[in-house]
Formats: structure tokens, C-alpha cells, sequence
């Protein structure tokens, strides 16, 4: 683990490679899982203000879900999470004509329909954060249906951590993503060292 102001953060981050490949997974983080995406408290305003510019985009089921309890539910542990269709589909799940699926907030900011990208949880995806009283934690998540991204990562030799640049500096600035590469570094230059 390594420690950055008040973060704890799995070496994974460094040592892991990932890179997402759609061609391969076809966006299938956004429909498997058992709840839908962590949501921060403020973020839900926004993703409620996004409905007016996504509404066409989304399924009837998402439409009717949202309708029926807004955009986020608590989830098993308490937590906010995106709601979700038949168990698994994230409401703002949409797809294009190949079936390869997308978010429907993602596509409409990149249109410069809204200025609220997607929640940040769903942004550094495979990472995952954990808020203790003392500090958060940043861990990597290894799930098998993103094989297909560890294995483009490792062919393109890009370390989790530099996969995530932007979200990780969206979430925890630029300083700490400094921080977090200058360890890297050092770290990669420690293993050279050793063999």
C-alpha cells in the first residue's frame, strides 16, 4: 500500500495493467453487478438535471424505474447507487446499433448537451474508493468480465493508474496524481534494481 495525503492505495494501481477494449466487453460493467454504480450525495442533483437531455436515449423499463424511485436507490450496505433495470441494467445504460453499450450521460456530455460527465465512481472504474473516518481507500477491482481489458493493457503496457489519469486527478486533483506517479516510478525503478 502506499499513502498519499489521506488515501491508502493498492500497489495494484501501479503493478496492474488495464486499458478498457469495448470491442471486446461491448460496455458490460454498465448492465452486470448487483446494484447499480456508487453515487456521491452530490452527484445526484446532477444526474437528476441530465434526465431532460437523456430521456429519448433511455429503455422504457429505465424510464418507468426512474419514474418509480428516481434516479439512485440504497443499495444492500446502505449506499447510494444508480437505479437499475430487471436487476442489473444501469438506468442510463443505451446502445448503439451494434449493441454495444453506453451511458447516456457520458454521450450526452460529450455532445455538450450537459457538463456533468458521469458519476465519478462509474469514471475510475476498475477503481474503486472506500471512505473510512481516517482516510479513503483506493483499491483496484479485478472482475472476469473485464478480461479483455487486462489483456490490452498488458499487450499496450499501461499500469491501471495511467489508464485512470483523469478521473484519478477529477477525483483527487492534480498534486496527489503527481504524488501517486513520482511513487510509481520509483517503485518500477526498485523492481529494475532487484532482478
Amino acid at each position: 500500500m502506499l499513502q498519499i495525503k489521506d488515501t491508502l492505495i493498492s500497489l495494484d494501481l501501479i503493478q496492474q495493467k488495464f486499458c478498457c477494449n469495448l470491442a471486446h466487453c461491448r460496455g458490460i460493467c454498465c448492465v452486470e453487478g448487483d446494484s447499480g454504480a456508487p453515487v456521491e450525495l452530490d452527484e445526484i442533483a446532477e444526474l437528476e438535471n441530465a434526465l431532460p437531455h437523456i430521456w429519448e436515449e433511455l429503455s422504457d423499463e429505465a424510464r418507468e424505474i426512474i419514474n418509480k424511485q428516481g434516479v439512485v436507490y440504497a443499495d444492500h450496505d446502505g449506499e447510494m447507487v444508480t437505479s437499475i433495470v430487471n436487476g442489473k441494467d444501469c438506468v442510463f445504460t443505451c446502445y448503439d446499433e451494434k449493441g454495444i453499450c453506453y451511458c447516456a450521460i457520458e454521450k450526452a456530455w460529450r455532445a455538450g448537451k450537459i457538463s456533468f460527465m458521469k458519476p465519478i465512481s462509474c469514471h475510475l472504474y476498475p477503481v474503486r474508493t472506500k471512505k473510512f473516518s481516517d482516510f479513503t481507500a483506493v483499491n483496484y477491482q479485478e472482475w472476469s468480465i473485464c478480461s479483455g481489458a487486462r489483456l490490452y493493457g498488458q499487450q499496450l503496457g499501461l499500469p491501471v493508474y495511467e489508464f485512470l489519469k483523469e478521473p484519478l486527478i477529477r477525483k483527487f486533483g492534480q498534486e496527489w496524481y503527481d504524488e501517486l506517479s513520482e511513487a510509481a516510478k520509483m517503485i518500477k525503478e526498485g523492481f529494475k534494481e532487484t532482478e
